[in-house]
């Protein structure tokens, strides 16, 4: 594709996603492709890349749009990312040039605002923070809050593009191994700092397509997530429930650190999402997976109530530790969405822990930055259930090194760890 064509692409994408708003970016970039077949990977990625950059600085871009007179459209969205990243205006109307296959050209109110655009930069002093740091209005001091003088270092790495981060599978090769596999494909992987079973990829890579990915031997997870399962402390021979396993990352991973013995329950509810991890369990490899939809009036954890060694609750949440890989997701949040959110979260936590044995364990993970959803949540729990009891992240660690950070639980950011953000808790049924 020529870059007018692709340019083309970028504006129709954006166009899409901003036609439904509350469905998620990448799916709608996955329809889009899926329905371009003609499109070849190379210009997916050149596509897909300049819409996720006008997606990540979208208030910024709207900012100054308003502040030049300009209605922000997907055309002017993406051309004013280009003139603030200082591409002449002449470069950019060149890329609009009318041809078959290339957006139509600038008309002159669109020029007038792009001229006006011409010799800044994204950042601006007049600018509102929340603004500047690409975050709701409303969502700002809890954000606050949580960072304080750190607000702005770590919102702005919230904003980088995130690696592409993959756990080997240890019932199918070592990390050497799968490293080598990876290398021999002409993709280069490094060790993960944190996780033993990481490799970090940097850059887009199509690994789906290659065969480390289609023989099992590496799954794509981020080394956060990794760092959750690792803290379930999961063995060979136990009963473990991933209660909320939708399409089985964090349950491969299990299976992987039990050697494939014993016996995991992956429930969700939603038995699409479940069917969707028949052919991933499949290729890993994984045969100690029980799979169950958790519908209304089930009597399934009734009956195994006290049944389970380890269970993991990674909870519905706002998502705002992925913001590098979705961020669409800060646009669509709201302080309504929060709110469900807690009360939906406090209820699952309160279900699942009815399987913990005595002596057991249970782990709370998010993938959110926001104390409500994490300490707070955590804090109402021990108080309507004194029978468990946090156990400290440096007693429950048992990979090798050091915990990534200090204090009772863990809690990693994308600034200070290079991961997504995560919380979890481990939480013991006293004995």
């Amino acid at each position: 594709m020529t870059p007018s064509a692709r340019l083309a692409s970028a504006i129709e994408l954006l166009a899409a996603i901003d036609l439904d708003p509350r469905k998620p970016a990448d799916a709608v970039a996955n329809d889009f492709f899926r329905s371009r077949r003609f499109i070849g990977g190379a210009d997916r990625r050149a596509v897909a890349e300049r819409v996720w950059s006008a997606l990540r600085a979208r208030r910024r871009l709207a900012w100054w749009l308003a502040r030049v007179e300009a209605p922000v459209t997907p055309r002017l969205l993406l051309a004013a990312s280009l003139v603030l990243d200082e591409v002449a205006v002449e470069t950019v109307a060149k890329s609009f040039s009318g041809g078959k296959f290339g957006p139509a050209p600038l008309v002159p109110a669109e020029q007038r605002a792009l001229r006006l655009l011409e010799g800044h930069t994204l950042a601006h002093p007049e600018m509102p923070e929340a603004v500047a740091l690409e975050v709701p209005d409303w969502l700002l001091i809890p954000l606050a809050a949580r960072f304080g003088g750190a607000l702005a270092t770590e919102l702005a790495a919230l904003a980088e593009p995130a690696p592409l981060d993959l756990r080997v599978n240890l019932l199918k090769a070592t990390r050497e191994e799968a490293q080598a596999s990876l290398a021999a494909e002409g993709v280069a992987a490094e060790p993960t700092p944190f996780s033993p079973w990481g490799l970090r990829v940097s850059g887009r890579r199509p690994i789906t397509a290659g065969r480390t990915f289609l023989e099992g031997l590496i799954e794509i997870q981020d080394e956060g997530s990794q760092l959750v399962v690792g803290l379930m402390d999961a063995r060979p021979g136990e009963r473990v429930a991933d209660w909320c396993a939708g399409a089985g990352g964090k349950t491969l991973a299990l299976a992987m650190m039990m050697g494939n013995a014993g016996h995991i329950a992956a429930c969700d509810t939603s038995a699409p999402r479940l069917e969707g991890a028949v052919r991933r369990l499949r290729r890993a490899g994984v045969h100690n997976v029980e799979r169950h939809a958790l519908l209304p009036g089930d009597r399934w954890v009734k009956r195994r109530a006290g049944g389970f060694d380890r269970v993991l609750v990674d909870a519905p949440c706002t998502g705002t530790g992925t913001w590098r890989r979705n961020p669409d997701a800060r646009l669509r949040l709201s302080a309504r969405d929060l709110a469900e959110l807690l009360e939906k979260q406090a209820r699952i936590l309160a279900e699942a822990a009815r399987l913990v044995r005595s002596g057991g364990r249970l782990v709370y993970a998010t993938c959110s930055l926001l104390t409500e959803e994490n300490e707070a949540q955590v804090q109402g729990f021990l108080a309507a259930h004194p029978e468990f009891a946090v156990l400290p992240l440096e007693r429950a660690w048992t990979l090798p090194g050091a915990p990534p950070c200090p204090g009772p639980h863990l809690a990693l950011t994308p600034h200070r760890h290079g991961t997504d953000g995560f919380f979890a808790a481990v939480l013991e049924r006293r004995a």
